[in-house]
């Protein structure tokens, strides 16, 4: 992989307010994204908004304002989304600005000149819902497999020639065997290609709030080329330096978005001469205390309600440990709450409170001195767990955060936690200092140094929290907050002795269930 790294969120779609869903894949590209910035790497993460199609028409239409204004009201929300979320993206995209318009333009051109797109005219069915157009055999019970109300339309559109690609995606997809993860998502995406690929429709006529198709603005285009062209057109293309930079980039999506994604997508690139993306990974859905998610059933979640319950970090960290990326999850009050205790509270803010809180009682309030005391096995095989020493380690880090393997990573952190915990009550340091209170400095040495890198490892998911736990260790607090670097996880960089340290915060209160 090059130096660079571009991550993405979808754009969200402007027809209603932030919900869990939207906060767990900002949050997902956002720790991908911050731990590529502390690997070393020049990192671009763009999250936005999708502000054009007929059901953002008919939304504002319903609220009796113009299209304009009513995206501006929610696009809104979506940008206070990544604040609330400490999401540390570099660009927010709306769909209604100029650059993208204008880039959206351009690439419709290049897909025209190359012979992919002919005039022609639609009749089918579509649901203004999913903003997606579907075949007969697909309807289940007279609506779109989504579960979303059809409606026949019939007007002149302009076509893309998606049958013209069966077979170039097939191959590159063989090509490329980790560009649709997970694994099972790949899989159905090749069937379904291998299904047959239908020529799609890609321009409206009966509505008019979108972008104008070059040469003929009676037609618009439709919205999902529209979205997925954002993409490209935030960094910059066709000339910016950013887009020359970052492209190809990283996707992350909901699964009910893959086949936008991971076949038209690819395609709309292959017609204009441009890179696909470097890879589309699909995450899955949430219940809500074991039920679907909906307004009528009233049990939407709020992003900004669990924060303020549950605090920022620890919303992220559960948002991140609940599940494997890649699977559906639950969403239950009374196992957040016992997830945060037990993980954060009990394991983490424990060991923390207990070593400072010796720190301060025994060593005068600063990092004792290990030398002169010989190291035994117990010691090692501890230190060899929180220190990170070889390359091969830090390619197989980096691995496991590209294939998103986000709640075994914190597992492996909570594992070192429970080590230090259980090290603690071997060690004994409090019957150490009645003995030889050089063991016991040692001790409480190799405990701070477990807790620096443990607070380092943290980082991308709790980034606040990490950073107050390295203050407490006499980080200063610029160079907390920016963030320590993962290659600073080598023993060379480990804490040195008499280093003031703060009196332990408890940052993880626990959760009353």
């Amino acid at each position: 992989m090059k130096n660079t790294f571009y991550i993405t969120t979808p754009i969200y779609y402007v027809n209603d307010l932030p919900h869990i869903g939207h906060a767990y894949t900002s949050v997902a590209c956002d720790v991908l994204a911050r731990f590529m910035r502390l690997a070393g790497r020049d990192v671009r993460l763009l999250t936005g908004t999708d502000e054009h199609g007929q059901k953002v028409e008919k939304s504002s239409q319903a609220k009796g304002i113009a299209p304009k204004q009513f995206v501006d009201e929610v696009s809104r929300h979506f940008r206070d989304l990544a604040k609330l979320m400490n999401i540390s993206n570099n660009d927010f995209i709306r769909t209604t600005e100029p650059r993208h318009i204008k880039g959206t333009q351009l690439l419709w051109q290049k897909m025209q000149e190359s012979g992919h797109i002919y005039l022609g005219s639609y009749a089918g069915w579509y649901a203004v819902r999913d903003e997606a157009f579907y075949a007969e055999s697909e309807l289940v019970n007279g609506k779109a497999p989504s579960g979303a109300e059809v409606e026949w339309v019939e007007e002149p559109s302009y076509f893309f020639r998606l049958s013209a690609f069966q077979d170039k995606l097939l191959k590159f997809y063989e090509e490329h065997p980790d560009f649709i993860m997970p694994q099972s998502r790949r899989n159905e995406v090749i069937s379904f290609v291998k299904g047959g690929l239908k020529d799609l429709s890609i321009s409206r006529t009966t509505f008019n709030w979108g972008i104008p198709v070059p040469g003929d603005e009676k037609h618009i285009m439709y919205v999902w080329l529209d979205a997925l062209a954002n993409y490209i057109t935030a960094p910059g293309y066709p000339d910016g330096e950013d887009y020359k930079k970052f492209w190809p980039g990283m996707h992350m999506v909901g699964k009910d978005i893959l086949r936008f994604h991971a076949v038209y997508w690819p395609a709309f690139l292959m017609s204009a001469d441009l890179p696909p993306p470097r890879r589309v990974f699909a995450h899955g859905w949430w219940t809500i205390e074991g039920e679907k998610m909906s307004k009528s059933l009233g049990n939407v979640v709020a992003p900004s309600e669990l924060v303020e319950t549950y605090g920022l970090d620890q919303t992220r960290y559960f948002l991140m440990r609940e599940v494997p990326f890649g699977n559906d999850g639950n969403f239950a009050r009374e196992r957040m709450a016992s997830v945060i205790n037990s993980e954060l509270a009990n394991n983490v803010g424990n060991l923390i409170q207990r070593t400072l809180s010796m720190i301060h009682k025994n060593c005068g309030g600063v990092v004792p001195d290990a030398q002169g005391v010989a190291k035994d096995e117990r010691d090692m095989a501890f230190l060899q767990k929180a220190q990170v020493t070889d390359s091969v380690t830090h390619q197989d880090v980096e691995k496991r955060y590209y294939d998103c393997k986000f709640n075994e990573i914190l597992a492996d952190i909570m594992h070192i936690a429970s080590e230090a915990n259980l090290y603690i009550d071997t060690k004994a340091p409090w019957k150490q200092k009645k003995i030889d209170e050089k063991l016991m400095q040692a001790t409480l040495y190799h405990l701070a140094e477990a807790i620096r890198c443990i607070a380092i490892m943290l980082q991308p998911f709790i980034p606040d929290s990490a950073a107050k736990i390295l203050v407490m260790l006499g980080y200063a607090e610029e160079k907390a907050a920016k963030g320590i670097s993962f290659s600073e996880l080598a023993p060379e960089y480990a804490l040195k002795s008499g280093t003031v340290i703060a009196p332990p915060q408890p940052l993880f209160p626990r959760i009353e269930i």
